[in-house]
């Protein structure tokens, strides 16, 4: 099993929820965040004075599958997740040891 752990741009997240339910992957956990990375914020204005906004809005999303779903999931989001734009996040795949359903105590591939 493989954990992919997404961060990305929060206006990105239909695309790829879209994206993902078309591969027939339902199930993710999401949550918004900030982030800096190589964007390095941008500047904005408020009542005439200007300032700098260095941390920026990204979604996390994380996503449990089978081995074999892994590549097709990472291509998926990547492919819904680009702008072509510096920023538009990161995708990370590492190696989940288990998973359990808590209802019913399915364990590893069948709690997925």
């Amino acid at each position: 099993m493989k954990m992919i752990l997404a961060i990305v741009r929060p206006d990105r997240l239909e695309e790829i929820q879209t994206a993902l339910n078309d591969i027939g992957v339902s199930g993710m956990m999401v949550t918004e965040g900030l982030g800096l990375g190589d964007q390095k914020g941008h500047p904005k204005r408020y009542r005439g004075l200007e300032y700098s906004v260095k941390m920026l809005a990204k979604i996390r999303i994380e996503i449990a599958v089978a081995d074999c779903q892994s590549d097709e999931v990472v291509d998926a989001i990547r492919k819904s997740a680009y702008t072509g734009s510096i920023g538009d996040g990161k995708i990370f795949v590492y190696a989940l040891e288990e998973s359990v359903r808590v209802r019913t105590g399915e364990m590893s591939e069948a709690a997925l």
